[in-house]
């Protein structure tokens, strides 16, 4: 049985690399390297069934963001790393995305700190859509702008994939970001990667708890994904370490999910960023230091 998992299209094609071998070409799959704002960025493309069989997830666009420097504190690496998220933002959603309002949507639960990546890009973001309707003499420039933290299923007795397709009915938003938690492979890109999809979510994926799916299917608009890696499944790091997919369970009753131990501030910081590079790509006209004073 398969033990190694992860949310992440990168890891995926790696993973099928080292088992078909490095001659092996993967059709319906293509893959570059780059850089954004001084961070490395990896883009796989899933084109088409064969690329989706392969790496089991959907067709559509990966671009995965190492954020290295934001750990080390180098210099403007929040901004860097706000405009790099924008930038991949705004070639995703292409020249249509420039108008039309959007709901950004913070899944996950705030009270689990490794789930607390969607609410707390919620915190961060510049919500526009009353003042846009209510005052438009003032606010006129703005895109209408609305969020939801969604929460979860146990706190809120409903699934967040019907309660966000509810408000998408209601408010009819031209785009949706749903922001999430992700599993890694990999212990060194927790908290340090971002990857940004055109292809939806699915709630909890992260956590192992996989829910109602968010993407253009469910809710009648496209939905661009935004996700953290905080969590590595203990099977798929035992399973890393020692070269083998047959290993038992580990731990009882349930799943064993390896985090790290400062996992508060690194969720907060890239939580931060994540908002900042959303507003920033849904107001193009707004820069850090408007942003600082805005949401002050």
């Amino acid at each position: 049985m398969e033990q190694r998992r992860t949310d992440l299209a990168l890891e995926a094609r790696e993973l099928w690399q080292e088992r078909a071998g490095e001659t092996s070409q993967l059709e319906g799959v293509e893959a570059r390297t780059g850089e954004r704002e001084g961070f490395l960025s990896e883009t796989v493309h899933i084109l088409d069934e064969r690329g989706e069989q392969a790496l089991g997830k959907p067709a559509g666009t990966y671009v995965t963001l190492t954020m290295d420097g934001l750990q080390r504190r180098e210099e403007d690496a929040f901004g860097r790393g706000a405009r790099a998220v924008a930038g991949v933002l705004r070639e995703l959603m292409g020249p249509e995305g420039e108008k039309g309002g959007t709901l950004v949507v913070g899944l996950g639960n705030r009270a689990i700190t490794p789930d607390a990546v969607g609410p707390k890009v919620h915190e961060h973001t510049l919500v526009t859509r009353h003042l846009v309707e209510g005052v438009p003499e003032h606010f006129g420039s703005f895109r209408p702008v609305a969020s939801l933290a969604a929460g979860v299923l146990g706190t809120t007795g409903m699934e967040s994939g019907e309660l966000v397709q509810a408000v998408c009915r209601s408010l009819k938003p031209a785009w949706v970001i749903a922001v999430d938690a992700l599993a890694s492979r990999s212990l060194e890109r927790l908290c340090r990667t971002v990857q940004i999809s055109d292809t939806g979510i699915v709630p909890g994926s992260g956590v192992g708890n996989h829910r109602f799916a968010l993407d253009e299917k469910t809710l009648g608009v496209p939905v661009l994904a935004v996700g953290v890696p905080t969590v590595v499944y203990g099977a798929t790091l035992a399973a890393d370490l020692l070269g083998r997919d047959d290993l038992p369970p580990l731990g009882r009753g349930g799943e064993l999910l390896v985090t790290p131990k400062d996992i508060d501030s690194q969720v907060g910081d890239l939580s931060k960023v994540i908002a900042y590079g959303i507003n920033l790509a849904l107001q193009p006209g707004l820069e850090m230091k408007d942003l600082d004073l805005l949401l002050s």
